[in-house]
């Protein structure tokens, strides 16, 4: 059963984590002002970032959707969608199998064969999402990810987030969001210069970073 934790983590001067877990089927949220730690967190549980201290245990294959973050820039969309399937653990029959279904619901089947180093930032977060949606990691970071590109994919990531293909995902949603984030997430996570000050009801979380914005 895919899960997460992490008591406490820390990397460099960045983020840190006590307590911080989310278990199968569960929307956890992230919260906090800017520079906070959020974007540092994500990818240390997401094994971007090794950990200075502390340990993390994730039970699962993960994916961070944060403009293309995991996917290099030199590599073309085509090349990016094998890599990032394998990561998943898909095998090269099963990603030959779902990638037409990648390309279409990113649409970008006018770029298969460009670097995504000369995409738009909304064009990388379309093939991120879409990758995730189509070879189904276990755990999603999704940072800010209903916040890029144009109006028309946000209107459809929020569709697919909404609809059953997430159901028993783990699922850390961060975002500046409130309304989003109350929508969403059972639990919230407040940061605050790089500590994780509170983790628990939503709605408190929510009231401790509107106290922090004013």
């Amino acid at each position: 059963m895919q899960s997460f934790q992490s008591s406490p983590v820390e990397k460099g001067r960045g983020a840190q984590a006590y307590g911080f877990r989310g278990k199968k089927g569960e929307c956890v949220g992230l919260i906090g002002r800017n520079g906070c730690g959020k974007s540092t967190l994500t990818k240390i549980l997401a094994g971007v970032y090794p950990t200075d201290t502390g340990t993390i245990d994730i039970n699962g294959s993960t994916l961070l959707m944060n403009l293309g973050v995991g996917m290099s820039h030199e590599l073309t969309a085509r090349e990016n969608i094998y890599v990032s399937a394998s990561v998943l653990g898909l095998k090269i029959k099963e990603i030959d199998a779902i990638f037409d279904q990648i390309i279409s619901f990113a649409e970008l089947e006018d770029s298969i064969d460009r670097k995504i180093k000369f995409f738009s930032s909304g064009m990388q977060a379309r093939l991120a999402f879409s990758i995730a949606v189509n070879a189904g990691a276990d755990i999603m970071f999704l940072d800010e990810i209903f916040a890029v590109g144009d109006l028309k994919f946000q209107e459809k990531a929020i569709k697919v987030f909404e609809s059953s293909w997430i159901e028993g995902k783990t699922v850390v949603l961060v975002s500046h969001t409130m309304a989003t984030i109350e929508k969403y997430c059972s639990r919230t996570a407040f940061m605050k210069h790089g500590r994780l000050e509170y983790f628990g009801d939503t709605a408190k979380a929510v009231e401790l970073y509107m106290e922090d914005n004013h």
